[in-house]
């Protein structure tokens, strides 16, 4: 009987170390535990109360701090949360529109080709609205610019497809394609220049990739319209090793704009090449090196640009003017660099002085013809050779920061380092100059292929104002800024001054000071001034220091 009393007393103290830790919870809320030795000792202090004194529970309240409990939980204090109002999709997105979900479609279109890349806004202008005609050609939907449901759901559906044209297809993307084969001898005449991808286009994108080794399917692909821009392009008429009458008669006339040194054969070699890229980097052609139809027309036009070499151009042809200058005396040889500095300039303007000519130290078509006749006035015997006075090399970096192990090349006669490559070029108008120009054409519309004066696309902007201000920098697409090898190279986008040119993939601007650039930008469809943001920090290739 003794035995079983015990027993039920141990189970009551059990039932009632569970209530009374049910009922510590309930009151006290979560507590630091005890530790093990001090939890032992109270149980062993219980147990002996039960044994020998009646039990008394005693309940406590909850303290006023503590929230008090109701069935789903704790009851918290009310809060008041603020929800900012999402702004309404349009049912429809055109022209005119702004919406966050512009940013969206255009980083899409111009990651699938259709559009010029840029930093995308939430502007829906007309350069968004031509991009998204040729994407709805290209998936069979009405081609009328606007954005609805089924063009926005394969705009950006992940299985959206890039920008290709093929037989059938019509718009301004396929002439400018069709004008491109005609420069490179694909497109026999002008008057296939339609805008509309027949047969004949066709055949002449298969004969373009059968030439440069791509798969012939006849379509402008990704790869072949990334071909159709490069310098790796083969053409398909006349080029180095060519013998004609027609090489004969464009080269008679590069003769006559200075630009040919030799005497004209007929024979296209390095030098006619030489004197055709030069031709074409002046007269805002792209630069090949091929006589093809469009530069044999601007060639033969009244309006032909002739040559003119000045402070600051580098290259095979000064090279060979310099050495011109050497043989008769007005240039020591060791100056023989391919950079035309104050050294040659000081040579060339002693050349003009005693041949009757100018002295303005450019040479021109009259100099380069003096430079290469047959009557040619040598240095006066008493004379001494140009040695000094001036750069014979191109300038240094002037100090500028880039980041180091990145050397983009060597100056002739000498060495870079640091990642800086050529040096700083030295004109009148300078960095302010160059700001300036660009600021009067804020405003002007993005025309893809434009050069100016009143319309522009990125690279086609940056061309126009460099040579406003005495920069005589030849047309080359945004892709051809990476490795430009003139200027001075910048590898850090903090390092990025007032005047550099700023390039980025796909894309090109002029730095306006204060963390700004100035571009003409086919998101916004004008040329604009803006912040140089985190798109363009995190598309940044490199900048350009073009003035000390």
């Amino acid at each position: 009987m003794k035995l079983s009393t015990r027993k039920n007393r141990s189970i009551l103290f059990h039932r009632l170390t569970v209530v009374a830790a049910l009922c510590g919870l309930l009151t006290t809320g979560c507590q630091k535990q005890a530790p093990a030795s001090q939890s032992l000792s109270s149980s062993e202090e219980m147990q002996t109360s039960v044994e020998e004194t009646p039990l008394e529970i005693v309940v406590t309240t909850a303290p006023e701090t503590i929230p008090p409990l109701s069935p789903r939980g704790q009851i918290l204090p009310e809060l008041q949360v603020t929800v900012p109002e999402a702004v309404p999709m349009p049912e429809f997105l055109r022209v005119g529109e702004s919406h966050p979900v512009v940013y969206q479609l255009q980083e899409q279109l111009m990651t699938l080709g259709f559009m010029d890349y840029d930093e995308p806004t939430e502007y829906f202008g007309t350069q968004t609205e031509r991009a998204v005609k040729i994407f709805q050609r290209q998936n069979g939907l009405a081609q009328d610019g606007i954005v609805g449901g089924s063009t926005y759901e394969a705009i950006m559906s992940p299985e959206a497809k890039h920008y290709a044209a093929q037989k059938g297809d019509e718009g301004d993307d396929i002439s400018r394609i069709q004008s491109r084969l005609y420069d490179l001898g694909y497109l026999a005449s002008e008057d296939l220049l339609t805008g509309m991808f027949g047969d004949s286009t066709e055949a002449a994108i298969l004969k373009l990739q059968e030439v440069n080794g791509l798969s012939q399917d006849g379509k402008v692909g990704q790869q072949t319209l990334e071909l159709l821009y490069s310098d790796e392009i083969k053409a398909n008429f006349l080029a180095l090793g060519e013998k004609s009458d027609v090489v004969l008669a464009s080269q008679q006339r590069l003769k006559i704009l200075g630009y040919l040194l030799s005497e004209p054969d007929g024979a296209y070699g390095e030098d006619t090449v030489e004197a055709v890229k030069q031709f074409q980097a002046r007269n805002d052609q792209i630069v090949d090196g091929y006589l093809g139809p469009g530069t044999r027309i601007v060639l033969n036009s009244a309006e032909a640009k002739p040559m003119g070499l000045r402070l600051g151009d580098e290259g095979n042809t000064v090279s060979n003017i310099q050495k011109l200058l050497s043989k008769y005396g007005y240039l020591n040889s060791a100056n023989v660099t391919g950079y035309y500095g104050e050294v040659t300039e000081k040579a060339v303007k002693s050349f003009q002085t005693q041949n009757g000519l100018s002295s303005d130290g450019t040479v021109g078509a009259m100099t380069m013809a003096k430079l290469t006749g047959s009557d040619v006035k040598k240095a006066p015997a008493n004379s001494n050779r140009t040695t000094s006075g001036g750069n014979t090399s191109r300038p240094s970096s002037g100090g500028s920061s880039t980041s180091s192990g990145n050397s983009a090349g060597a100056s002739p006669g000498g060495s870079s380092s640091g990642g800086s490559a050529a040096g700083t070029v030295h004109v009148a108008g300078g960095a302010g100059s160059l700001i300036a120009v660009a600021q009067s054409k804020l405003g002007c519309p993005y025309v893809w292929g434009a050069k100016g004066p009143n319309s522009f696309d990125c690279s086609g902007f940056v061309y126009w104002c460099l040579n406003q201000v005495g920069v005589n920098q030849s047309y080359i697409t945004s892709s051809g800024w990476r490795n430009v090898g003139r200027y001075t190279r910048i590898n850090n986008f903090s390092d990025i001054q007032a005047g550099d040119i700023v390039v980025v993939t796909g894309h090109v601007g002029i730095a306006a000071g204060g963390g700004t650039v100035i571009d003409a930008s086919s998101s916004n469809g004008r040329v604009i001034h803006h912040a140089l943001g985190s798109w363009w920090a995190n598309n940044f290739i490199c900048a350009w220091r073009i003035f000390g």
